[in-house]
């Protein structure tokens, strides 16, 4: 009797499973963010500032990217700023807009930002936004220092806004 067809069937169905229970639990959570575009050739040590479509993005030094209210279309909270990344027929940005909503009411000098990704494809771009939705934290001066993408728990955005607040 062969039992080679029955025994790859149930080591790709673990391998799934295992997968599929990996990716589930990285879904919504905050991580500090990684360098998603190289710097342009002859950069200033201080940074540089570049213009992406009809948004200028500013690189520093340390290689994080700062946005500001002309890049949001928004100001920038007093104290930080969550950014949500969604697009029209995206359910889970409803439940995640609603929770940044809240986060935003509840903790003083925190904006809320939403931005339509279909309409801002250089922004998404520039920023490495590969679905919605995707969730930004930034700090006072629109540094990003957290990002999500799916759909983020209310304790973890509150825990992503003791990163950006001194």
């Amino acid at each position: 009797m062969d039992t080679a067809g029955p025994t790859v069937l149930a080591a790709t169905l673990a391998a799934a499973t295992v997968l599929g229970l990996l990716w589930r639990r990285a879904q919504g959570r905050f991580r500090a963010p990684g360098r998603s575009a190289a710097p342009a050739a002859g950069a200033a040590a201080g940074g540089d500032t570049r213009e992406e479509g009809s948004t200028t993005v500013a690189d520093t030094a340390d290689g994080s990217v700062v946005l500001d209210a002309g890049d949001l279309g928004s100001a920038l909270g007093e104290r930080a700023t969550l950014v949500q990344f969604s697009s029209a027929f995206c359910q889970p940005c409803r439940a995640t807009r609603r929770v940044l909503e809240e986060v935003s009411g509840m903790v003083d000098g925190v904006a809320h930002v939403e931005i339509d990704a279909e309409a801002h494809l250089g922004l998404v771009r520039r920023l490495d936004i590969l679905r919605t939705p995707t969730v930004l934290v930034l700090d006072s001066r629109g540094a990003v220092v957290r990002r999500a993408s799916g759909q983020p728990r209310t304790a973890d955005v509150i825990a992503a806004i003791g990163a950006a607040v001194p």
